[in-house]
Order: structure tokens, then C-alpha cells, then sequence
């Protein structure tokens, strides 16, 4: 299953949710969104990517085993994993492992131009 991770407004989050319930039909694509893109790329930090890359498709693990396959510390690993299972980019699984059950990820936003009391 493929996951969207993107920006959108609250009301833009409800009108999806909408459409899926009223169309009966089996999700596609999963989603993860966040209300702006300050709040993305807080959460989605480079080493964070990293570990997402590592896990798209891998299957469910120990931290220490994504600590050794992205070739960082335990515990840096263990708070960038829990900063991403406390914002729902991964989970743990009944056994304690983590997961990130997409076998790929689009990123979808758009920037538009900033509005300004200056003219």
C-alpha cells in the first residue's frame, strides 16, 4: 500500500474523509497529513527520512536493528522513532517492534505565495 504524506487544511482533511466514507470503496492509499508545512518538516527531519526510507516496505523491527541499518546510535534512533510513532508516522506492532507498513510514500504539498500586510 502506497501512504501520502502532505499538507492540508482542516477542511480539506474532513472533505476527504467524507468522500471515502460516502464511496463504499477500499482505500488506496493511506494518508498522513499535517496542517502545515512548518509542522512537516519539524516532524520529518533529514535523520527521521532516513529512517522512513529504511523502513518503506521492511517490514516490522527492533530500534536497534534500524539503529545498525541506518548506521546511527540506539538511543538517537529511539527518539526519532518516538517522535514519529507520537505524530502517527509509524507504529508498534503487539510485540513492541516498529513499523511503517507502506511499500511506498508520494509527498504531496503546495507552496503558494505568502500574503502580507505590505504592499
Amino acid at each position: 500500500m502506497k501512504v501520502t504524506i502532505g499538507v492540508q487544511t482542516e477542511a480539506q482533511i474532513i472533505a476527504r474523509a467524507v468522500a471515502a466514507i460516502n464511496s463504499h470503496r477500499e482505500a488506496e492509499t493511506a494518508y498522513i497529513t499535517f496542517l502545515s508545512t512548518e509542522q512537516l518538516f519539524r516532524t520529518l527531519t533529514p535523520m527521521r527520512w532516513q529512517i522512513i526510507q529504511e523502513m518503506t516496505g521492511a517490514g516490522p523491527m527492533s530500534t536497534r536493528e534500524l539503529a545498525r541499518r541506518v548506521g546511527r546510535d540506539v538511543r538517537q534512533v529511539d527518539e526519532d522513532v518516538h517522535a514519529l510513532l507520537n505524530t502517527g508516522v509509524l507504529d508498534r506492532t503487539d510485540n513492541g517492534a516498529v513499523v511503517f507498513p507502506y511499500d511506498a510514500v508520494h509527498v504531496d504539498f503546495t507552496l503558494t505565495a505568502a500574503e502580507s500586510d505590505e504592499c
